[in-house]
């Protein structure tokens, strides 16, 4: 099965804890023959790396001026959010929500969390049931996924970034919301989540997918091999993967 992907909408700067540019990113998503490119650098509540809500205005103005020096790409201003409690908010300030062009949201550890309770419940709780053979690890991972549900109901997310990295989620619960709230699901080429066994999962509820390099430095932008290779060996169709030429919906 052949893919040819046009997009890359997932890649990190030095506005987060990225090593480049956002020009450097579009330069090397242009030398890819790329369409599309979001820059979507880590939410604000992501401790030492996220982004600083005063650079909102700054790098708004230096994606403004690339699209006028290269016009023969899209560049959208995104962000990698932050699931950060139970009740599915996001670690993005509501007055904050319009100012992108694109939302993902994915789950991370090293994160500020909503509430002390939030904390205990999606930060602790699920790093304990790792090593806690006693631990309600179905519970656990029901409490996970609704969670992320719950930020789909409530906030405009374009996609779940790398679901199961990370987090135990229940990949069929999950990808049933998705498709009710037309989210797409990542297949991340640097996580290798969604896994293969995920994606089928998926793609059995109706899901439509991503194929995503989540680059941390220019030269990844655009790397989608490990993406292509799930999305190959799991059997999806290239017109459910959003950034395929071939996407039909």
């Amino acid at each position: 099965m052949e893919y040819r992907l046009t997009a890359d909408y997932h890649t990190h700067t030095r506005y987060s804890h990225g090593k480049g540019t956002i020009e450097q990113n579009v330069i090397a998503a242009r030398k890819r023959g790329l369409k599309r490119i979001a820059i979507t650098d880590h939410g604000f509540n992501h401790i030492g790396i996220g982004m600083r809500l005063k650079d909102i205005d700054r790098m708004r103005r230096e994606i403004d001026g690339l699209r006028k020096k290269y016009d023969d790409i899209e560049i959208l201003f995104g962000i990698e959010a932050n699931l950060i409690s139970m009740e599915g908010d996001i670690d993005i300030p509501q007055e904050y929500i319009g100012v992108f062009d694109i939302i993902l949201m994915g789950f991370h550890k090293a994160v500020m969390p909503f509430s002390f309770k939030d904390g205990w419940r999606l930060l602790l709780k699920n790093a304990l049931c790792s090593a806690v053979p006693l631990c309600d690890r179905d519970r656990l991972r029901y409490d996970n996924t609704m969670a992320m549900i719950r930020a789909m109901e409530r906030y405009p997310i374009h996609t779940i970034t790398h679901p199961g990295a990370k987090i135990d989620i229940d990949t069929r619960l999950l990808a049933k919301h998705a498709v009710k709230y037309k989210v797409f699901l990542e297949i991340n080429s640097s996580h290798g989540f969604m896994t293969e066994e995920y994606v089928r999962i998926a793609m059995e509820e109706g899901a439509l997918f991503v194929i995503n390099s989540d680059a941390h430095t220019p030269e990844n932008v655009g790397n989608m091999a490990r993406g292509l290779m799930i999305a190959q060996r799991a059997g999806v169709p290239p017109d459910r993967i959003l950034n395929s030429q071939d996407f039909l919906y």
